[in-house]
């Protein structure tokens, strides 16, 4: 699939070639549910915690005899009916992260692409920074692209503190690097603008 690459004036430098095999692929709508419920769990700490009533501190004597006074039967303070005494199911520390096989990942990832290419809401463009890290300038660059009322995916194929920094600041923006791009930052973007150069990257990972 021919691509039109754009610079960051916004005026056109060429075509690129996307082959179909990145960036025109089925998109399997449970594969896709999958790689966005993996990256949600894994960004849970699962550190919620209550204490059960063996950790309350509380005295291990019975509060009053068993009979005789008219009472309810009582065997601890620690008990969950009461006040200040344990939790009876409730959170506990645990992992909730779980992972995809690779070959799935790479699927979704193409897949997630292959959307926003045929939507029309992937970019490419020739060189993609700015000269300094302020905001103002990141706000003109998305307005010279046509992507200033979205929310945005910036792809660079390496760091640039510069224009993460800028861009930092914008509410419904972000900016990663091409080895770290997944299915969910690209689904929950209204476009996805590629360096050029990171495009290449991706296609040498995902085309294999």
């Amino acid at each position: 699939m021919e691509f039109e690459v754009v610079t960051r004036e916004g005026t056109s430098s060429g075509k690129i070639d996307l082959p179909d095999n990145v960036f025109n692929v089925d998109a399997k709508k449970d594969l896709l549910h999958q790689a966005v419920r993996s990256y949600l769990a894994n960004r849970r700490q699962g550190t919620g915690s209550t204490k059960t009533r063996s950790e309350v501190r509380a005295s291990g004597r019975k509060p009053w005899r068993q009979k005789g006074l008219g009472r309810a039967r009582a065997g601890t303070a620690a008990s969950p009916v009461w006040v200040g005494g344990g939790v009876a199911h409730g959170p506990r520390p645990r992992d909730y992260s779980f992972s995809l096989p690779r070959k799935a990942r790479r699927l979704a990832i193409k897949a997630a692409l292959s959307v926003k290419a045929r939507e029309g809401g992937l970019k490419v463009v020739e060189s993609l920074g700015i000269s300094e890290p302020r905001t103002r300038l990141a706000v003109e660059l998305m307005k010279t692209l046509g992507v200033d009322d979205k929310k945005c995916l910036f792809v660079l194929p390496e760091k640039k503190e510069d224009m993460i920094k800028a861009t930092g600041n914008i509410q419904g923006v972000k900016t990663t690097v091409a080895k770290d791009v997944n299915v969910y930052d690209i689904l929950n973007s209204d476009a996805v603008v590629i360096d050029k150069e990171a495009v290449g990257m991706i296609v040498e990972v995902l085309g294999r």
